[in-house]
């Protein structure tokens, strides 16, 4: 059985192939996952402070994830629902038939 290569012994191997293109695989991308901060009002921030016990919430930074997610989530399946229909619009003239072309 092959033992596990120590820490130094990776290192040297690292830099010893560092301008080997061969020895590495194809890059990835990598984003960070950032999370983005929002200015709310202090008045704003004691109602939500309140509801979110209401809801059992850890607090209110919490429960407004959670609220915001939500309406995003609501928000997002609205549009697509709306474009579903203008698409299905375009696709009929004034009388009600579906067009099978563009000429008519």
């Amino acid at each position: 059985m092959r033992r596990k290569p120590s820490e130094e012994e990776i290192d040297k191997l690292v830099v010893a192939q560092a301008d080997d293109d061969s020895a590495w695989e194809e890059s990835i991308q990598v984003r960070k996952n950032r999370a983005a901060s929002l200015s709310i009002p202090a008045e704003l921030v004691e109602r939500a402070s309140f509801l979110a016990k209401l809801h059992r919430e850890k607090g209110a930074k919490e429960w407004l994830t959670r609220i915001i997610r939500e309406r995003v989530e609501l928000e997002e399946i609205a549009f697509a629902e709306l474009k579903r229909e203008l698409k299905e619009k375009q696709n009929l003239p004034n009388d009600g038939v579906r067009r099978t072309s563009n000429h008519t």
